[in-house]
């Protein structure tokens, strides 16, 4: 019995590492630093095979004092990541979100998706650069406040006169959160990740950026080709008018 808790117990041991160094590669190829991070994992190889299989004491020694300086130094330069992974680990557990700012009349996932649909078709043909942030389950208060305070009702035309181009608040993303205009104008984190294509502009980056970070859903309306992506999880594509439909009902039902 006590073999069996045993092996047990190693391969439970196994299989941490294995999901932390997992979530590690992920968080520093969005970054762009993959190749630090195979560097960080040759190191620790070597460390190990230094220490625990060759025993070599005096070069242990050295590398025991690298390893605790550099666990500081990593600390430091990836600050950003760590507060990414903390901010994803939290959200799973708790059930934080905006407090809901209810109108005298409820509108439906439905009626609210058409809107922004609406909204983002007409915004694709005239060619009005947009970025549009529907919330999730995560909070997202340190973004909306570094914009403007709206508390309107989801309106398509509401939608494209703040993002018209001689608006003050074009410039910058809409936060919507459950049925209402958030914010506008509001500043969002740039993604590092150095695979995103060069055609993407300021707006998809800030995009995906946000997605890197948080479970919401972003909408980009592309100034300079009227194309709508979508961005999820780091993750953007282009999209057709249904798919944006779908996608947006999965949204506002997932966050309710």
């Amino acid at each position: 019995m006590f073999g069996i808790d045993f092996q047990i117990k190693y391969v439970i041991d196994i299989l941490l590492v294995a999901a932390i160094l997992y979530e590690t590669f992920r968080l520093l190829r969005r970054s762009g630093a993959v190749n630090l991070f195979w560097g960080i994992m040759a190191f620790i190889i070597v460390w190990f095979l230094v220490r625990f299989v060759f025993q070599l004491e005096l070069t242990s020694a050295m590398f025991d004092r690298i390893i605790s300086v550099g666990a500081i130094a990593l600390i430091v330069i990836f600050q950003e990541e760590i507060r990414t992974f903390f901010y994803r680990l939290g959200s799973r557990f708790s059930g934080f979100k905006f407090r809901r700012l209810r109108a005298e009349s409820q509108t439906t996932e439905d009626s609210r998706a058409q809107s922004i649909l609406t909204a983002c078709h007409n915004m694709s043909r005239t060619r009005t650069g947009a970025l549009i942030i529907i919330s999730g389950k995560q909070d997202l208060r340190e973004y909306a406040d570094t914009g403007e305070h709206l508390d309107a009702k989801i309106s398509a035309r509401l939608i494209e006169n703040i993002f018209f181009k001689n608006t003050p608040l074009h410039d910058g993303a809409l936060i919507i959160v459950g049925d209402r205009l958030y914010s506008a104008a509001c500043i969002l984190p740039v993604s590092k990740n150095q695979d995103i294509p060069q055609h993407y502009g300021l707006r998809h980056r800030a995009a995906l950026g946000l997605t890197e970070r948080s479970d919401a859903l972003a909408i980009v309306v592309s100034e300079e080709t009227g194309l709508i992506s979508i961005a999820r999880d780091g993750q953007i594509r282009e999209v057709s008018g249904d798919l944006l439909l779908v996608e947006l009902s999965t949204a506002f039902t997932g966050a309710s």
